[in-house]
């Protein structure tokens, strides 16, 4: 089987075009001018300068307030990466800048072209007109000629043009996750369960790494230009797209609920936007203690989170960091970003369920004509709406840290009243799924031990509880079934500290250290995943987060290092999260693409030491061979174990339910002819478990003193080292009518 994917050369192709300069032409350019001292006589609510190195010319475009009067002379450092390559004092009245010389108090508006001299081109070297993201800032001080006292500080940010944040690259990473995961769904269907587990896997984890990315970009940390961009790319991950149209009526609703739109992108011929990508505490108080507008609803108890609109500074210019930086580089008003994320997920759901209907009617409509095997997809076909439930909660799961951190941002920011409700519906609604859910699969996994001392037993032979509620423990061995409440546990604290402590970036950076050293050390641990190159896989994942926690840190400035140090720390940042998503992509893409050139997929992976492959049964494979099959099929209208309701609480239709109902009712049950020894008659007394169903941590590592099952050989993988055979060859020899399923009679 083949499939087509994206290779990983399109993503470096992608990053390679940034450094293309034939296309463009090289230029320098400024768009906001920053004080850097508290007491500034002088700042821009406009700042628009381009420096343009082949005809030596400057076009500067500033809207000023200056209380400055006499003559001035300008220090000026341009500083990159923290290392500073220019330092030079100007004198306004030898450049010959009309307004400047001697500067008045009051309002400038100056916008005029001037020549630059050729000398400069030759200080500023060839790679800061193509290396992406440039660290750059000019910083002037202004000093009074007579007295030599400084009046005023300003800064301006210096870039290229060239960025790392590319449309290119983020539909890359969107096709191949998506293949990914329609690679496995199809692997699936097709019954190679073992294949599609992995590869599913290898996706979801692949996924939740790219989140990652993003939710680094929401931290209210300054971060260097590379780093913002680097995790732009990602934050589609996030529902974080712009589409025009969408936004136009994200911005009709909130008005019709009670809101008030921002309009920063409105303002931007008038105002300045200053991403900001240095400490607050370095600049003027006005800019982080004033803000436009604040939201009155929120309680006393929550005074100390982040208030709802943007900040601006004393000279009008605004300031955007944490989640209204990404907003503001998305070009989404920040009044917007909540319905933005909200709408994109709400439409993955809708797509989603529209795609899974149309595969179902396609697949019989092939069926019928004889264009495909009347077998092949069976299982799906039979309980399409069961595996519906088990993709609409695998939906839930991979959207929920995106809606935790944008409902609970919601709330301290209170746009609209409606959508407030709507962050209420969807943060509860999301956290009881995914909690309801949990807990079934633990109860479902107690029972399994406490009827046959294995876990997996049941988690894995029900098709109906395989299938819906599957995605949360598949991934992880059998006695790890748990572990999804520590993940969801993991995923709500780091939403918490996203969403809460906007303008706190020491706070953030700390909790979220904690927050990943906590998960590296649990995984490296207890090591829950389902086998050792599923564990390294995710353990890499981990580890790589905590690193970047602690440069996050860093960039915090608890340490009150020098900024050539943020500088060097912002590229080993980019560097490595760009090398090891790529690595990451390979090893998925290869991993794919293998598997569907093997004639049988599952022969690539080696069986998991729970047996779970043992206890797994297709529904393809079990085609009625006997009369009593027939009739089974028959009864059941060809429908297997599947029901149509939609109910989230079906025990009582679950084959686990009714082997529970089997094994207690000693009266009622008989035995096949073939039957184990020990297992025939009457059982006075129900077996128990050694084991205390109570304790959700069962050891994988075989210890010896676990009991003999009494319903059958010790183990699976015993009888297939006795008869030298694939856990397929053993169904096959020994496939039980599915009358038998699930009560134990096949063991």
């Amino acid at each position: 089987m083949r499939l087509p994917y994206m290779r990983p050369a399109l993503l470096l192709s992608a990053l390679a075009a940034v450094h293309s300069g034939t296309a463009e032409e090289a230029m320098l350019s400024s768009t906001s001018l920053n004080s850097c001292q508290t007491d500034s006589q002088f700042s821009a609510s406009l700042f628009n300068v381009v420096y343009t190195p082949h005809n030596n010319s400057a076009s500067i475009n500033v809207v000023a307030t200056s209380s400055i009067e006499g003559n001035v002379t300008f220090n000026v450092n341009v500083v990159a990466y923290g290392y500073q390559i220019i330092s030079q004092s100007l004198n306004p009245c030898d450049l010959g800048l009309a307004g400047l010389c001697p500067m008045t108090a009051g309002k400038l508006s100056l916008k005029f072209n001037f020549d630059v001299d050729a000398s400069a081109k030759d200080q500023i070297p060839g790679i800061a007109y193509t290396f992406p993201d440039l660290d750059a800032t000019v910083r002037v001080v202004l000093n009074k000629t007579d007295t030599h006292e400084t009046v005023a500080c300003v800064e301006a940010d210096v870039s290229n043009g060239k960025t790392v944040d590319l449309l290119a690259v983020k539909w890359v990473l969107a096709i191949i996750a998506g293949l990914v995961l329609c690679s496995s769904a199809v692997l699936n269907g097709l019954g190679h369960s073992n294949a599609a587990a992995h590869i599913a896997s290898g996706a979801l984890s692949l996924f939740g790494f790219f989140q990652a990315q993003a939710i680094l970009g929401m931290m209210s940390v300054h971060l260097p230009p590379v780093v913002q961009s680097w995790t732009q790319d990602f934050q589609w991950t996030m529902g974080i797209i712009n589409v025009d149209f969408l936004q136009d009526i994200f911005t009709w609703y909130q008005r019709a609920t009670g809101g008030t739109p921002s309009t920063i992108f409105d303002s931007l011929t008038t105002v300045s936007v200053q991403v900001e990508k240095r400490a607050l505490s370095v600049l003027p108080e006005a800019a982080v203690g004033i803000y436009r507008r604040s939201a009155a609803l929120i309680p006393r108890a929550a005074t100390g989170l982040m208030k709802r609109g943007n900040i601006t500074t004393g000279s009008g210019s605004y300031i955007v960091y944490g989640i209204q930086r990404v907003a503001f580089r998305a070009g989404i008003e920040s009044t917007n970003l909540f319905l933005t994320g909200l709408v994109f997920y709400s439409l993955l759901v809708v797509f989603t369920v529209g795609g899974v209907a149309a595969f179902k009617g396609y697949c019989e409509l092939a069926a019928k004509k004889k264009w495909m095997k009347s077998d092949t997809f069976l299982e799906f076909r039979n309980g399409w709406l069961t595996i519906l439930k088990g993709i609409l909660f695998r939906l839930t799961l991979i959207g929920y840290p995106q809606m935790t951190i944008l409902c609970l941002w919601e709330f301290t920011q209170i746009d609209s009243p409606a959508e407030v409700v709507l962050a209420i519906f969807f943060l509860v609604g999301m956290t009881v799924t995914l909690g309801w859910a949990a807990f079934k699969v633990i109860r479902i996994a107690r029972r399994s031990v406490a009827m046959h001392r294995n876990p997996a037993y049941i988690l894995f032979s029900d098709p109906h509880a395989l299938n819906k509620w599957g995605f949360l423990y598949v991934q992880f061995r059998a006695s790890a079934y748990y572990f999804v409440i520590p993940v969801l546990g993991y995923t709500f604290v780091k939403s918490l500290f996203i969403a809460f402590a906007q303008g706190k970036g020491n706070v953030q950076a700390i909790g979220l250290l904690l927050i990943e050293a906590g998960a590296l050390i649990a995984v490296s641990v207890l090591r829950p995943w389902m086998d050792k190159s599923t564990n390294s896989f995710n353990i890499s994942i981990c580890a790589v987060n905590f690193i970047n926690a602690i440069f996050l840190l860093i960039f915090s400035d608890v340490f009150d290092q020098p900024a050539l140090v943020n500088g060097v720390i912002g590229l080993i940042l980019f560097f490595l999260n760009a090398i090891f998503a790529t690595v990451l992509l390979i090893m998925v893409i290869v991993s794919t693409a293998l598997v569907f050139y093997r004639k049988n997929p599952d022969g690539r992976y080696q069986f998991m030491a729970d047996d779970r492959t043992s206890f797994m049964k297709s529904q393809s494979q079990l085609t009625g061979t006997t009369e009593l099959d027939a009739l089974a099929a028959t009864a059941r209208k060809a429908g297997g174990y599947y029901k149509p309701g939609l109910d989230l609480d079906d025990d009582n239709e679950s084959i686990s339910s009714d082997s529970m109902r089997r094994r207690t009712d000693g009266s009622r049950l008989s035995m096949p002819t073939g039957s184990s020894p020990e297992s025939k008659g009457h059982l006075p007394n129900p077996p128990r478990s050694p084991v205390d169903p109570s304790v959700p941590l069962f050891p994988a590592n075989g210890s010896s003193n676990r009991s003999i099952s009494p319903y059958g050989p010790s183990s699976a993988s015993a009888f297939r080292a006795q008869n030298n055979s694939t856990p397929t060859s053993f169904r096959a020899q020994h496939n039980a009518s599915p009358w038998q399923r699930g009560a134990g009679y096949d063991h």
